[in-house]
């Protein structure tokens, strides 16, 4: 069982608990550095993956404006990432948006924040698991020349099967710790990002050739998000930017085990970010120059291969050989993705548990590896049961739970950036740094979010968003994603039953520092 001692640099009571209620939870600590921890953020946000997924339905919402689309979903994501830097420099905790709401507004604003996360990841997990499976199968086709082997991911008890074991090898190398997760992550993140570098560099040198006649010229307006047609497709297009931004956080959840734990986390979140946008820019400027935005042909928005952006492309740019590495690339970026994705469910489980938010047995770390182990388990068999049970009822119930994480992500993003701004309200007339990291972009991007989380909310309601199926007329997306949060106020019913001195603040308090100092 982990030990609960008091945080470095807090102040005993004089009965052994802690001043202000932060715990310690028995974490290997200076397990990661700056670059092992950037990483950690970019491979949980699977930028290959997000971009063969998303490039296609951006497009087709925005038209050539996808780049400017990316620029607007980064604007809102760096913005609440400064005031996950902050916070992390006042309570270095693995339960981040969790513990941090919990300061800022108390007991149940927090846990149904910590909530959220956790019900995210789990979607996510389950998703990345099914992408990674399909394309398993699509890669041994490719290499064995069969189609009977990549048609394999159709058998559905195949499919099943494969994605249950890629969940439990994931589950194993996230169990025995950030060392081990560490390793193979710098290979799988290297791997995606040369690809892409790769997928780039030919994609501008074949633009505009006569194999690809919807070629587009680069213009300056691409960049514009205010020459986007309509607020209704601006606003579709952000939602998918903004999703495929999201993860970067894992770095944050990390920071108990990384050296410099007050500092360092945060300083990787934004590199990671920086990384991202990056990566999306150049790779979205490079399709569109190549292919066009159009829906004819190989045009990023044609219907019937805007889902896989890169499974169509991969070939006709990169040729036979090197097109099997993109499908290689999005593999590694969904198995990375999956294995890291553990990282900020585990350790939200664990810190709601060490402060008695959730039942004590989640709260015990390995002896050995100094990983929430039964945590990690739980939250592999939870991804398992969820995949499989949705897979075998619905296949549109499974992409409607995928549309409704959009909810979840804005949800308690918006939530952490606003508890910042509430918790460091005393020092924001301290200086003028102050007032804008600790305050003005921590609320503009709540803001931002919130504005989304109201949109997409509104959007749910009707039945041809998602799948086009609907729960008495209300559409099957929006009936999940408020459901899934309904389900998270009953949960936190019978904790309150079982835990009642969380509840009334009395594990971990309340507060706003009079100053917190600068580093």
């Amino acid at each position: 069982m982990t030990q609960l001692d008091v945080r470095p640099g807090a102040t005993d009571k004089g009965d052994g608990a802690p001043a202000d209620g932060m715990r310690a939870k028995g974490l290997s600590g200076n397990s990661v550095g700056l670059l092992g921890s950037a990483v950690i953020g970019v491979s949980t946000v699977a930028p290959v993956y997000c971009l063969t997924s998303t490039l296609g339905s951006t497009a087709g919402e925005v038209g050539p404006q996808m780049p400017a689309v990316f620029l607007a979903g980064f604007l809102p994501m760096l913005l609440v990432a400064f005031a996950y830097r902050e916070l992390n420099k006042a309570m270095p905790d693995c339960g981040t948006s969790f513990t941090w709401t919990v300061k800022a507004f108390g007991p149940r604003v927090g846990w149904m924040c910590g909530w959220g996360l956790v019900i995210a990841t789990i979607i996510v997990l389950s998703n990345l698991a099914g992408v990674a499976t399909s394309y398993f199968w699509l890669l041994a086709g490719e290499i064995t020349g069969s189609d009977a082997v990549a048609g394999l991911d159709g058998d559905k008890a195949v499919h099943i099967a494969t994605c249950l074991t890629l969940i439990a090898v994931a589950t194993v190398i996230s169990y025995r710790g950030m060392t081990a997760t560490k390793g193979l992550q710098y290979t799988l993140v290297a791997l995606q990002l040369l690809v892409l570098a790769v997928f780039v560099a030919m994609a501008f040198t074949k633009a505009g050739g006569t194999d690809f006649p919807t070629s587009a010229d680069f213009s300056w307006s691409w960049l514009n998000p205010f020459a986007v047609q309509s607020f209704a497709a601006f606003t579709a297009g952000l939602s998918l930017s903004i999703f495929m931004y999201w993860g970067w956080d894992a770095c944050l959840t990390a920071n108990e085990e990384t050296s410099g734990s007050s500092r360092t986390p945060g300083r990787a979140a934004l590199v990671a970010m920086v990384v991202l946008v990056g990566s999306y820019l150049a790779t979205g400027i490079a399709a569109q120059m190549v292919v066009g935005s159009g829906d004819q042909g190989l045009g990023l928005a044609n219907p019937e291969t805007s889902d896989n952006v890169f499974a169509a492309l991969a070939g006709p740019v990169m040729g036979p050989a090197l097109g099997v590495l993109l499908f290689v690339a999005v593999l590694a970026s969904a198995a990375a993705s999956l294995q890291t994705t553990f990282i900020p469910v585990a350790r939200t489980v664990l810190a709601m548990s060490a402060y008695e938010a959730l039942p004590a047995s989640y709260a015990e770390v390995h002896p050995r590896f100094r990983t929430p182990g039964r945590a990690t388990v739980t939250a592999g068999v939870a991804t398992g049961v969820f995949y499989t049970v949705m897979t075998l009822v619905s296949e549109h119930v499974l992409v409607d739970t995928i549309y409704a994480l959009g909810l979840m992500i804005c949800f308690y993003y918006a939530l952490t950036a606003f508890a910042c701004a509430w918790y460091f309200r005393a020092d924001l007339r301290a200086s003028g740094r102050d007032l804008l990291f600790k305050g003005v972009f921590p609320v503009v991007g709540g803001l931002l979010l919130a504005a989304v989380f109201v949109k997409t909310l509104a959007d749910m309601w009707d039945p041809a968003y998602g799948s086009g199926s609907s729960v008495l007329g209300v559409g099957s997306v929006f009936v999940i994603g408020v459901g899934l949060l309904a389900l998270g106020l009953v949960v936190m019913t019978v904790m309150r039953h079982r835990s009642p001195a969380f509840f009334r603040g009395e594990v971990l308090t309340r507060s706003t520092p009079a100053l917190v100092a600068e580093d």
